[in-house]
């Protein structure tokens, strides 16, 4: 199970992403409580480098932005709505995670690796777990949207998906990631992983 962490934003909660072994980390440049400078998240992911992905959160992101995320925080991926994609310049050698979300155009012939989230990123609200079991089944689905330690193993036994992220759901307040709830998010998402690929 591939699982992310997302809207970083203070050094305990890397490390206890890292200590749990996730797969990924998010630091987010949008409007939002979650959201840091380019400069404040390349000393946030320094310990992550070569352990985890660190990847660059953006929606709407204008051409400087992006020119300083790339230069001062050098990403390993980029995560961006689809949509957002026209009118910037991005170098193709980074890796992108697509964001989608139910209605899109896009999910008519999606990429073979994305994410799918709810209708408003880091609000805590869940998408159609039904729509993302259809889409999981034939790509490398990474399900978002008001996951929690709560509801991930009940969300991965309904969609099977290739990955979870989780960022709102593990928070003690907005923008403020709890150490415990971090790993108890990451234990039950191993825990239902297992239990979903089981013959």
């Amino acid at each position: 199970m591939w699982i992310k962490i997302c809207g970083l934003t203070d050094p305990s909660a890397v490390a206890a992403a890292l200590g749990q072994g996730v797969d990924a980390i998010g630091f987010v440049f949008s409007p939002s409580p979650r959201r840091i400078t380019p400069a404040q998240a390349a000393k946030l992911a320094a310990p992550a480098r070569g352990k985890a992905l660190c990847i660059a959160v953006t929606r709407h992101a204008r051409q400087p932005l992006l020119d300083e995320i790339l230069r001062d925080f050098k990403p390993d991926g980029w995560q961006t709505d689809l949509s957002d994609l026209g009118g910037v310049r991005w170098p193709r050698t980074l890796p992108l995670l697509p964001v989608l979300r139910s209605g899109s155009e896009q999910l008519e012939s999606p990429p073979r690796r994305f994410l799918f989230e709810g209708p408003l990123s880091g609000q805590g609200q869940t998408c159609d777990w039904t729509e993302a079991a259809a889409l999981a089944a034939k790509s490398q689905l990474i399900l978002a949207g008001g996951l929690n330690p709560g509801n991930v193993a009940a969300a991965i036994a309904a969609v099977k998906p290739f990955g979870v992220d989780v960022s709102s759901g593990v928070e003690s307040q907005p923008g403020i990631k709890s150490v415990q709830k971090i790993e108890a998010f990451v234990q039950a998402a191993r825990a239902a992983g297992a239990a979903s690929a089981a013959p």
